[in-house]
C-alpha cells in the first residue's frame, strides 16, 4: 500500500537524492494521477505498476520535474521538460524583491530575459493581474514550454526568441532576470549537471559571463520609479554588484530563505 511504498521507495532513493521521501511522493502521487496532498491526506491505495518504473528513472538522476511534467513556482503550476531549466524556490526571491518595491502599486509591463519556463515572467503577471509581459529566450525548446505555460495568461504574456535585451528598446517597470551563473568547472549534482540544459547553468570560467553582458543592457530598459531583479549565485554579490554599479545602477542585495544573497534589487542611479 501507499504508506509502505513511500518508506520503500525513499530508502531506496536516498543514494541519489537530498529529499528522498518528496521525491517518492511526489513520484507516486503522479504514477496515481492525483496530488500530492490528495496522497497524504487521502485513504491508503494500491500502489500502480506504474511507479516502479518512474523510481527507476529517479535512480538514474533523472529530476523529478522531468519525470512528473511540472513544478510549483509561486502561485503556479508549471509544465517543465528536458531542454528547460527547473525553476528552484530561491528564485521566487526575485518576485519577492518586486513585491517589496512595487508595494501598493503595480509595474504595467514586465519584461523577463533567459525566461525558460516562464517562470518568473508569469509569477509576476499572476501577482499583477492588470500587467503586461515579454518574455525572451534563446532556446526554442524553452520557449515552446513557455508557450504552453503562458497560455492561460493570453495577450498579457508575449514570447520572443532572442539574445538577452538585443534590439529592445523599450522601458519596463520591472526586468527579471535568472541568468546563467555556474562556474564552467564547477561540480553538480547528475541529476542537473547531466540532466539540465547547460546554456541555462554555466556562465564562463568564474561565472560572470552573462553579467558582464547584461550589464550595460540593464539601465536604459529600466522605466522611472522601476527595478531590475538579478538573480545571483551564492557568493556573487559582490563581484556582481561591483560590475551593476558601474554600470551606474543602485544595488541592494536580498537574500534567499537560507540566507544566502540570491537577488541584487537594481534601480537607476
Amino acid at each position: 500500500m501507499t504508506g509502505a511504498a513511500i518508506a520503500a521507495a525513499a530508502a531506496r532513493l536516498a543514494a541519489v537524492s537530498a529529499s528522498p521521501r518528496l521525491d517518492a511522493e511526489l513520484l507516486l502521487a503522479h504514477a496515481l494521477g492525483i496530488s500530492r496532498e490528495a496522497l497524504l491526506l487521502g485513504p491508503d491505495r494500491p500502489v500502480p505498476p506504474a511507479f516502479e518504473a518512474l523510481v527507476q528513472r529517479r535512480l538514474a538522476h533523472e529530476p523529478v520535474a522531468y519525470i512528473t511534467g511540472r513544478r510549483a513556482f509561486w502561485t503556479l503550476d508549471l509544465a517543465v521538460g528536458p531542454g528547460v531549466l527547473v525553476p528552484r524556490p530561491d528564485s521566487e526571491t526575485l518576485i519577492d524583491a518586486a513585491v517589496a518595491h512595487f508595494r501598493d502599486r503595480a509595474p504595467a509591463r514586465i519584461l523577463d530575459l533567459g525566461t525558460g519556463s516562464g517562470a518568473l515572467l508569469l509569477a509576476a503577471l499572476d501577482q499583477w493581474p492588470a500587467a503586461w509581459g515579454l518574455g525572451i529566450d534563446r532556446s526554442a525548446a524553452a520557449l515552446a514550454i513557455a508557450r504552453r505555460n503562458a497560455a492561460p495568461f493570453g495577450p498579457r504574456a508575449a514570447l520572443i526568441q532572442g539574445d538577452w535585451a538585443t534590439a529592445i528598446e523599450a522601458r519596463f517597470d520591472l526586468v527579471l532576470v535568472n541568468p546563467p551563473y555556474v562556474e564552467s568547472g564547477a561540480a553538480l549534482p547528475p541529476d542537473v549537471a547531466g540532466r539540465e540544459p547547460a546554456a541555462a547553468l554555466f556562465a564562463g570560467a568564474d561565472g560572470l559571463d552573462a553579467y558582464r553582458r547584461l550589464a550595460p543592457m540593464l539601465p536604459p530598459l529600466i522605466a522611472p520609479g522601476g527595478l531590475a531583479a538579478v538573480e545571483i549565485g551564492a557568493g556573487q554579490a559582490a563581484a556582481v554588484g561591483a560590475l551593476m554599479a558601474a554600470a551606474g545602477l543602485a544595488v541592494t542585495a536580498r537574500a534567499d530563505l537560507a540566507g544566502h544573497d540570491r537577488c541584487l534589487a537594481l534601480t537607476r542611479g
